[in-house]
């Protein structure tokens, strides 16, 4: 499917824009399995987002038929922060401030996924958040492995409140999530471009049945143990 936008013919993407492989520590979704779900479902843009690490992202940027941006989850003392666009992988461990400044180093976007998660330690609270809000790119306000009893507008009314992109993403770390959670939107050229086109998306999700967290810890002890 095509739309009218900026005065050209775009292809309109099913954007999938946090997904996890076989590179992060909690995943083993192989990348050809990835592939393959991918093209099944009409997924034809993903941010590969591993924990720590960018080396599978840019391997199947290589491969895949269709746009895959290189993304990066990164560990910070106060949660997680996502790099989009990015070239190399950014240590975890080092201060949400010092994460901003190497992505903006690569050129890349900043993101911040999973935002006000109370069930989640590696989710950036208030305090932080408004302290580096003007340095923000973009916010995931739809993550589909977010858990209930919470508030779900919060990362919403933060992005709105502080005029961020607004992305979604499944945060897949098994094949049958992948697609839970994406943006329909147009097609992109570059970074810029892609705020843009960002900004004239639509937001499609549903949660991720809470069990599938188990599949996680399991992929987690068998690397780490196994």
């Amino acid at each position: 499917m095509a739309v009218i936008w900026k005065g050209q013919v775009r292809n309109l993407l099913k954007a999938d824009l946090h997904i996890h492989t076989e590179y992060s520590i909690d995943c083993a979704t192989p990348l050809n399995k990835l592939i393959e779900r991918c093209l099944k479902l009409g997924v034809n843009c993903i941010a590969i987002a591993d924990h720590g690490t960018v080396e599978g992202a840019l391997i199947l940027k290589d491969i895949a038929p269709f746009t895959v941006i290189v993304a990066e989850e990164i560990l910070t003392p106060d949660g997680e922060v996502m790099g989009m666009f990015l070239k190399e992988t950014i240590p975890s461990g080092i201060t949400v401030s010092e994460v901003i400044s190497r992505i903006r180093a690569q050129n890349g976007l900043v993101c911040i996924p999973h935002p006000f998660d109370i069930f989640r330690p590696s989710a950036l609270g208030s305090k932080i958040l408004e302290k580096v809000a003007d340095q923000i790119d973009i916010v995931e306000v739809f993550n589909a492995r977010t858990l209930p009893f919470q508030n779900q507008n919060k990362a919403m009314s933060f992005a709105e409140e502080h005029i961020l992109g607004k992305s979604a993403g499944s945060d897949a770390h098994t094949l049958p999530e992948i697609g839970n959670a994406y943006v329909e939107m147009p097609d992109f050229n570059n970074k810029n471009d892609f705020l843009e086109a960002l900004a004239h998306g639509k937001i499609h999700g549903r949660k991720t049945n809470p069990l599938t967290h188990f599949a996680s810890l399991k992929n987690r002890i068998i690397k780490r143990f196994g």
